[in-house]
């Protein structure tokens, strides 16, 4: 998934709806690093776009069956828009002030900062998460101290769900010092 693809969907789901501003979250929200190239692939290999309109987050579900799954939309480019509530993610405290934005053409998207994003994913704790975290960790994308240091600032469903992210971090905490410990190990 590139940046044009985005605003693709973006440009379509205007002409419906009249709102020129969007959220991205999820893994695409990486994309809003704004370099393609710089965004490891398996970064960006997800096909549905999490999503809500800025200024009101309700109205995205209004484009939901011209641009969501089994589309028209997504039959024709391979990609479609999942509409997402702003209460969905477990996201730290802050979030909205560390978004990245790029306009184009007139559209605004907002995109989730990754290290947000990464607790979100840290929350949700699917492989596919994992494999997107580490992957922006070893590519300096992700900061797991970062991560670490908004887990007070994160609200949780429930103490579970606090504990099981806290576990995920401090799992990928110890595999990332084996990978730096080994590179460095390596360069000797």
């Amino acid at each position: 998934m590139i940046l044009d693809h985005l605003f693709k969907m973006f440009t379509a789901a205007r002409d419906m709806t009249g709102h020129s501003d969007y959220v991205v979250v999820g893994s695409l929200s990486v994309l809003g690093l704004g370099d393609d190239n710089a965004i490891p692939a398996d970064m960006t290999v997800s096909n549905d776009i999490d999503c809500f309109t800025k200024a009101n987050p309700e109205r995205i579900f209004d484009v939901q069956d011209a641009l969501g799954a089994d589309s028209a939309f997504h039959a024709k480019n391979g990609y479609y828009l999942d509409p997402v509530s702003p209460s969905l993610p477990s996201l730290p405290e802050g979030w909205e002030d560390r978004m990245n934005m790029i306009e184009r053409d007139g559209i605004r998207v907002w995109f989730l900062e990754p290290n947000d994003a990464a607790m979100s994913k840290y929350a949700r704790g699917e492989r596919r998460d994992q494999r997107w975290i580490r992957s922006g960790a070893v590519n300096g994308l992700v900061s797991l101290p970062t991560v670490n240091a908004r887990l007070k600032d994160t609200l949780f469903v429930d103490a579970e769900e606090e504990r099981a992210v806290r576990t995920r971090i401090e799992a990928d905490r110890i595999w990332f010092e084996t990978i730096k410990a080994s590179r460095k190990g390596a360069a000797m």
